[in-house]
């Protein structure tokens, strides 16, 4: 990952690095959130995985519906938006594979994870699979 800068990277957070972020502002994740809005490196997020987020933050936290459209509108706006036109069925969670499917087709360089069923794998088509902590010292944070 040493080859490519931070400023040219490309990168899918997962569902859990966003939840991580908007409800523990003093975490890796919020610092790696706060890098994607200072376009250090080029967010991309699927329709798919802003649906996932929108339903985790209804329902994990339970907030309030505004709260949850003006987190998204904010993802929406330091994000590429990627309609991937492939499907995967590479892991047993159905939305892994739509962070799989975000990546390939966005053309990533990395997925940014704690989902262990992600992480094991550690690469996916190229595409390196890394944790947050990992992620925030790549950025030199």
């Amino acid at each position: 990952m040493s080859a490519v800068k931070p400023g040219s990277l490309r990168v899918v957070l997962d569902t859990n690095v966003y939840f991580s972020a908007f409800t523990h502002p003093q975490g890796a994740p919020f610092k790696i959130w706060r890098q994607a809005v200072s376009k250090r490196y080029t967010l991309l997020i699927s329709p798919a995985m802003i649906r996932e987020l929108a339903d985790v933050l209804r329902t994990g936290p339970a907030w309030p519906e505004s709260e949850v459209v003006a987190h998204l509108k904010l993802i929406a706006r330091a994000a590429e938006i990627v309609e991937p036109r492939i499907v995967l069925d590479v892991i047993t969670d159905p939305d892994d594979n739509r962070i799989l499917e975000c990546a390939v087709d966005g053309r990533a360089n990395l997925i940014v994870s704690g989902d262990r069923h992600l992480t094991q794998i550690k690469s996916f088509q190229g595409i390196s699979i890394v944790r947050p902590s990992d992620f925030k010292r790549i950025l030199g944070l």
